[in-house]
């Protein structure tokens, strides 16, 4: 758990910086491929391709294609149609995600009833947080931002499940992931970008380095290690945790303001959701 906690703040932090210094000065489809490119060229060189047999391999880069090659595709388009902060509303639903696709596709039965309340009481919690009212045309962003949201979950239930080795064997083998990563994004770069708006600063170029080589390269590999791990309903819970970070790191570095009742109230209740989730059977 405690590596889902440290991605979850590296993550927070790397939003804030997106906010910061790249939303509306970088183009969204360049800034992912950059970011995939990146990590990408992080983990070439540890490649191993013959550690993992083709239709392995296969599967894994179809993994990294659908977690977040898709889930940045369908995320960027929701933007056309959503506010910020209806974008971080709608993606609370992703811990619900995690457990029924996990369920369904997976483990073929029922999941114990404590985690389902837990994915619930993480969405509950996130709302919480992060409910304001809402635009009167959110329908088809609405829409998008689900279909990320189940992109992303999916993906980490299908790392999750499949049979990759020891954790070694994963670091040989978790190019693939960010190939599949980069060639979606990168086809969808190449048909919707607008190349005026190219990164040109040197802390835009800084930021998309640590954002590419460590909050993709380093996160990813950490978060998804992680989530062989733990339970379902622990990884489904902490999907849901960015949000009280973020939060936190936005008020701690950029002085934004929090509605700290809130704020208390709902992270009150998302503790709770990963504390039901890590409760052990008697």
């Amino acid at each position: 758990m405690w590596i889902l906690w440290a991605v979850t703040l590296l993550w927070a932090a790397s939003f804030s910086l997106i906010g910061e210094f790249l939303a509306g000065r970088v183009d969204g489809y360049i800034a992912v491929f950059i970011r995939m490119a990146l990590a990408l060229v992080l983990f070439l060189p540890l490649w191993r391709p013959r550690r993992l047999a083709l239709l392995r391999q296969l599967q894994l880069a179809g993994i990294g294609a659908i977690q977040i090659g898709i889930m940045y595709l369908l995320l960027y388009h929701a933007f056309l149609y959503l506010s910020v902060a209806e974008v971080l509303l709608f993606t609370i639903f992703t811990p619900l995600y995690v457990t029924l696709v996990d369920e369904v596709l997976f483990q073929r039965k029922h999941l114990p009833a404590r985690w389902w309340l837990a994915a619930a009481l993480a969405v509950v919690g996130a709302a919480v947080i992060r409910f304001n009212q809402l635009s009167d045309d959110f329908f088809i962003g609405f829409l998008l931002i689900q279909s990320a949201n189940l992109c992303f979950a999916a993906g980490q239930v299908f790392y999750k499940r499949l049979p990759l080795g020891s954790e070694r064997n994963q670091l040989h083998v978790f190019a693939l992931f960010f190939i599949g990563a980069a060639l979606t994004t990168g086809f969808a770069m190449f048909s919707f970008a607008d190349f005026t708006m190219m990164p040109t600063t040197a802390t835009q170029w800084g930021i998309l380095l640590w954002l590419g080589l460590v909050a993709s390269g380093v996160g990813y590999l950490a978060w998804n290690l992680a989530s062989k791990r733990v339970n379902t309903a622990q990884l489904a819970t902490m999907n849901n945790m960015l949000i009280p970070a973020g939060l936190l790191v936005n008020f701690a570095f950029w002085g934004q303001d929090v509605n700290w009742w809130r704020l208390a109230l709902g992270a009150i209740v998302l503790l709770g959701a990963v504390a039901l989730a890590s409760r052990q059977p008697r």
